[in-house]
């Protein structure tokens, strides 16, 4: 079970996790992973480039408010005797985060490596908390560090699990506490190389530590807890009479999360697809709700699109090349300078016969394509080989996802008639042949009115 920010953000939230830990634990095994308290992690990141510019006062103003928020907590819900053990291992995290934002100011720098271990202290926090606050009920838990158990490479910032080392050292750590029915409450978000520095997982990561995790101990499931009861058909802030969706499978649950759905991190499904491990999605604001449970292919579920996402803040960039600079050699010198910095694209799409590459990107990452296309085509720009590099901004990308559309006819043009008779028009089309989703680009001021139509047409 994983719990995410806003399902530990206070006292009152932290106590209705232990409750929900105390009610399964009666009848599973568990194993906990917890993310930091809501916004945490964002203020200690904020506070490591402060301190980096050499703002020495608002990184202790963040010291503070770190102290205070788990200080409270523990004035609430411990009793004396765990609070006598818990505050001074409180005390050494917040400590730690002193010393690193004392550093970032002497030095005006915040490598990546140092920037791991600041932002997933909350986590660290958060393990510690827990455990305790399940050990005052009577229940038997420790705070396990994931850097004792996760082992990934050194991508900083972004790391990736070696399942097999992980797997090793996951079962023999865990084995004894297991044994002795204890349960361990472990941080989420981070792990450590082989030579023991932490790293973490990316932003949101502590979903793809919990499955992470799951795949290396075969857990029968693994349960995301957050403040949404499940999937939905589509972001109810677009679409009012969104419904939730029983049961998606894990390639479906990958493009939802690909293309910005905010359930589940982006990576979180691929450790558990080799096991077919299922995973719940549950509202720890409403345990009673059924969730939506994420597997193998769904074969039951009706033909045709099962949910809707969109990214609405996209760009679509175009390059042009002449015949003297062929369509295979145009397509591989793109996306070869994007793949150094592994930019993501959104939708693809093309004309071999007129030498025309057009694709979508996030609007974030703009600026970054615009240089590299320009440093790669330096010189066919310069000897008119390429004949323009043009971008359209304030695009959305709207995705029709449902793995049962495949062999379906007539869903692409019952969506794009949807759109006709609302009036938008279609800036870009791509499908794939796996026909598992549909991407249109459209502006971005038409977005909701897009995702509301193709929503409509299909009854979800």
């Amino acid at each position: 079970m994983k719990f995410g920010g806003t399902s530990v953000g206070n006292a009152e939230r932290m106590e209705a996790v232990a409750e929900i830990v105390a009610r399964h634990s009666r009848e599973a095994d568990l194993v906990v992973i917890v993310s930091a308290m809501g916004g945490v992690t964002d203020m200690l990141i904020r506070a490591a480039g402060q301190a980096s510019r050499g703002d020495r006062e608002h990184w202790k103003g963040v010291r503070q408010e770190l102290a205070r928020r788990h200080r409270e907590v523990a004035d609430r819900l411990l009793s004396a005797s765990e609070q006598a053990q818990v505050l001074p291992r409180l005390a050494e995290q917040v400590g730690h985060f002193e010393n690193l934002c004392s550093g970032f100011s002497l030095v005006r720098e915040v490598t990546p490596r140092a920037m791991d271990t600041l932002s997933s202290l909350g986590e660290v926090m958060s393990s510690i908390l827990l455990a305790a606050i399940l050990r005052s009920r009577g229940i038997p838990a420790v705070a396990v560090d994931a850097t004792e158990l996760i082992v990934t490479n050194d991508t900083f910032g972004n790391a990736s699990p070696l399942m097999d080392e992980t797997t090793a050292k996951t079962r023999q750590a865990l084995a004894p506490l297991r044994r002795r029915a204890t349960i361990p409450v472990i941080t989420g978000f981070r792990g450590a190389t082989r030579e023991g520095l932490c790293t973490t997982l990316g932003r949101g990561g502590s979903d793809y530590s919990a499955t992470i995790l799951g795949a290396a101990l075969n857990a029968d499931e693994v349960w995301i807890w957050t403040d949404v009861d499940g999937v939905m058909t589509a972001d109810p802030r677009l679409v009012p009479e969104a419904r939730i969706i029983p049961e998606i499978s894990y390639r479906e649950a990958l493009e939802l999360s690909f293309f910005g759905a905010k359930v589940l991190h982006p990576k979180a499904i691929r450790p558990v697809m080799t096991g077919q491990i299922p995973v719940w999605i549950k509202n720890s604001f409403n345990p009673a709700g059924a969730g939506t449970r994420i597997g193998p292919s769904v074969s039951q579920s009706r033909p045709g699109i099962k949910a809707i996402t969109s990214v609405s803040k996209a760009a679509l960039v175009t390059v042009s090349g002449k015949d003297t600079l062929s369509f295979p050699h145009l397509a591989a010198r793109t996306f070869s300078a994007l793949s150094l910095e592994e930019i993501p694209t959104l939708v693809v799409t093309q004309s071999s016969a007129d030498n025309v590459l057009c694709f979508a990107v996030h609007e974030a990452d703009l600026r970054q394509v615009k240089a590299k296309l320009e440093k790669a085509f330096e010189l066919e720009m310069l000897h008119d080989y390429v004949a323009a590099l043009e971008v359209i901004p304030h695009v959305a990308v709207v995705v029709a996802i449902g793995e049962n559309m495949k062999g379906t006819p007539g869903i692409a043009g019952r969506a794009f008639s949807a759109l006709g008779r609302a009036g938008i028009n279609i800036i870009a089309i791509a499908q794939g042949s796996s026909e598992l989703s549909i991407s249109f680009a459209v502006k971005s001021s038409e977005v909701k009115e897009a995702v509301r139509a193709v929503h409509a047409e299909f009854q979800l």
